[in-house]
């Protein structure tokens, strides 16, 4: 990549922070300023040389400030390719020169509304002349510089590269994508019945819902513009409408087992699984995924990663569902389950492949935490053997099944496995001892022996309490990420109970 040599700046601000000084260093290495209104005279009373862009368009502004710089001899200046003959020639003929860099913040809408405004006053307030600028000069990353933020200021010269111009087009992208979203974010509830935008962030409205989480919360279902296969781009064959609480358990049974290679059954239950297992085939998974906790999973949503077909229909048996998603289903199958009415059927045509970092977004008072997915895969390399003893090779692989599943309960999580199958699942415990009891009580209420299975924890032992009731359960090997001050203690207790006990070095909290 080449240097970008900024020859002419352009600079319109309605917030003025520091542009005095930016516009003086770069007058002072020999760039030639344009700018408009406010902005060119605030810097002519500091001595500096301007050009004002009506000069260059040949046109007054007018409408009150409203046309300015929406004229081809701006946005020819900043869209040229500058190697490109056929540009070149245009901007010859039309006597445009180019523009190397766009300085521009846009007009205070946020500010505007947050005084509570008349709505004449918030109207004139939408730019619309600074967020074309930003997005041509963003577009032209390549050839063009542009700058939306007083705090990169210091980083602008009369010579930058390409690659702080990608990062700079970047993040102007971001500030007008989320600008135009506070603007739709004011004006839909204000003129439409619907309050929800067409668009949010990166995604389109795709169902308003019949309430949230709780019939009196009002709740909607946005779709990322994405084509890889997830709930979200699921197609839905049949049954009910889907509900709030119907989109979340679905979409964390499917990323549930899309973690797993071999066919896969998840049943989850408000946003935790009761019951997760592998196998030689569907129905092998799903008669195991089942004997985990067959009360819970009435009115569940199951989710399988290899496509329905009418053997596995068949296993289902009578059990009431809600919702099934698969990446595919055969004929017969969808024959078979048209005659359950409400349940609603989901296929994603096909399974997620990893591709870029995706984000999780959570909405709080004010704001929205937001994070990198939960995909770190663990290999037998990543594991660290802390025991006298080691796991066997068919401990290893349930510890693996375990701890992955481990990424998807509520912590405090604890998973017992066994034979590729869940057998006791404690979710959501404030203590993770009582975790420990939870998922043990769930085996026993299932009739079903943990001697000889494995246990799993989404974060470390802080005490050596839950090793001894592990223990006292038959559990022979454990999986956890240690960093517990107490981690030599545990480990000596598990060496008392002759357990295996490996180290993963990170946690699976899911909250």
């Amino acid at each position: 990549m080449s240097d970008i040599h900024i020859k002419r700046a352009l600079i319109s601000v309605s917030d003025k922070t520091g542009i005095v000084q930016l516009a003086a260093r770069l007058a002072g290495q020999g760039v030639e300023l344009i700018s408009t209104g406010g902005t060119a005279n605030l810097l002519r009373e500091h001595g500096l040389s301007v050009q004002d862009v009506s000069d260059i368009t040949h046109y007054p502004e007018m409408m009150d400030g409203r046309v300015k710089t929406l004229h081809p001899n701006i946005h020819g200046g900043i869209l040229a390719l500058r190697g490109n003959a056929d540009h070149q020639a245009a901007m010859h003929a039309h006597g445009i020169a180019p523009i190397d860099l766009v300085v521009v913040n846009l007009y205070p809408f946020e500010a505007t509304i947050a005084k509570e405004a008349l709505w004449e006053e918030v109207i004139e307030n939408i730019d619309i002349g600074g967020p074309a600028m930003i997005r041509a000069a963003a577009k032209n990353h390549d050839h063009v510089v542009v700058v939306t933020d007083a705090g990169d200021y210091d980083l602008v010269s009369a010579v930058m590269s390409q690659a702080q111009s990608r990062a700079l087009a970047a993040k102007a992208f971001a500030r007008t994508a989320a600008y135009d979203a506070v603007v739709a974010g004011w004006l839909a509830p204000r003129v439409q019945a619907n309050p929800w935008p067409a668009h949010l962030l990166d995604a389109d409205l795709k169902q308003t819902l019949r309430y949230g989480e709780n019939p009196h919360q009002q709740a909607a279902f946005y779709a990322k513009r994405t084509l890889a296969p997830c709930m979200a781009q699921a197609t839905q064959l049949q049954g009910k409408e889907l509900s709030y609480n119907n989109i979340q358990d679905t979409d964390a049974a499917f990323k549930l087992v899309a973690e797993c290679e071999q066919p896969a059954v998840a049943i989850i239950k408000h946003a935790n699984p009761c019951g997760v297992a592998i196998g030689a085939t569907l129905t092998d998974a799903f008669i195991k995924a089942l004997a985990c906790d067959s009360v819970s999973a009435y009115g569940g949503i199951l989710a399988v990663n290899r496509e329905l077909d009418r053997t596995f229909v068949e296993a289902l048996g009578s059990l009431f569902l809600e919702v099934i998603i698969a990446p595919s289903i055969s004929d017969d199958a969808q024959a078979l389950l048209a005659t359950r009415k409400n349940l609603r059927v989901m296929i994603t045509q096909g399974m997620p492949q990893k591709s870029a970092p995706s984000w999780m977004i959570k909405s709080i008072s004010g704001g929205y935490l937001v994070q990198t997915e939960n995909d770190r895969v663990l290999g037998d390399d990543a594991l660290k053997t802390v025991t006298k003893i080691a796991p066997t090779a068919q401990q290893l692989s349930d510890l693996h099944f375990a701890f992955s599943v481990c990424k998807h309960v509520k912590s405090n999580a604890i998973i017992i496995a066994k034979d590729g199958a869940t057998i006791g699942i404690g979710a959501g415990q404030m203590s993770r001892v009582d975790s420990v009891r939870l998922a043990q009580d769930k085996a026993r209420a299932a009739g079903l022996s943990t001697q000889g299975a494995v246990l799993a924890s989404d974060a470390f032992f802080p005490f050596d309490d839950n090793v001894h009731l592990a223990a006292s359960a038959g559990i022979a090997a454990l999986i956890q990420p240690g960093g517990s001050i107490r981690d030599d203690e545990v480990i000596a207790a598990a060496d008392q109970h002759a357990m295996a006990m490996v180290f993963t070095g990170i946690r699976h909290f899911n909250h």
